[in-house]
């Protein structure tokens, strides 16, 4: 039987988990970014969770999308903007079920990568969405899915950065995760917690300071 999981659900999930890890992404981006990260992510979830309360007729990534490309600032806002509008898309030609969101988030990082030229290793999101795209491709489950995508955003900690405002700061960032890898890692976790609600994954502050590799 194909399981499909429930977008508005995730994306409600999502925007207490980000709630939830305002502060923590705050100092995190506070060691290698403007320190918004936190503020532009919930902000941004406020927004679309406004919006799925007011009925909107549009596929709920879709509506997502459009609160993070016109709504949101900083770096994060359009790049998950991009990431939420190709979903989207996705979702509405595939559906709901593992195929919809394995096709949504191929889209999004090739999206991603194709406006901010982000490769693995480079300590961005895209080292939480690669591990997440490879898993989902291979028929992964949505908890492996998450794992496999956190154990991608830990792992920034030990990368020197290559691009964005950590890239100047050299040696200084290491140690603690991108926060953007973070973040993307939360939305697989809340992705999983929709779909999969009996997966021992932890709560949301062993996402944010477990250890390196899960």
């Amino acid at each position: 039987m194909t399981v499909t999981v429930d977008q508005e659900k995730v994306l409600r999930i999502y925007a207490e988990a980000a709630r939830t890890a305002h502060d923590r992404l705050t100092a995190l981006d506070q060691l290698s970014g403007d320190g918004d990260f936190g503020d532009n992510l919930c902000a941004g979830l406020d927004g679309v969770e406004a919006r799925l309360d007011e009925g909107s007729a549009q596929v709920p990534f879709t509506a997502a999308a459009q609160v993070f490309l016109d709504e949101v600032g900083g770096t994060s806002g359009p790049l998950m903007g991009l990431l939420f509008q190709e979903m989207g898309r996705a979702l509405a030609a595939h559906g709901d079920g593992p195929e919809g969101w394995a096709a949504g988030v191929r889209e999004g990082l090739a999206a991603i990568q194709r406006v901010g030229e982000a490769e693995p290793g480079d300590r961005t999101l895209v080292d939480a969405l690669v591990p997440a795209r490879d898993a989902l491709d291979a028929g992964s489950g949505f908890a492996d899915t998450a794992r496999a995508s956190l154990a991608g955003a830990r792992a920034t900690a030990d990368i020197k950065a290559r691009r964005g405002r950590a890239a100047y700061l050299g040696a200084r960032a290491l140690g603690a995760p991108d926060p953007g890898a973070i973040g993307v890692a939360l939305l697989f976790w809340s992705l999983a917690r929709a779909a999969e609600p009996d997966a021992d994954l932890g709560p949301v502050t062993a996402v944010l300071d477990g250890p390196a590799t899960g």
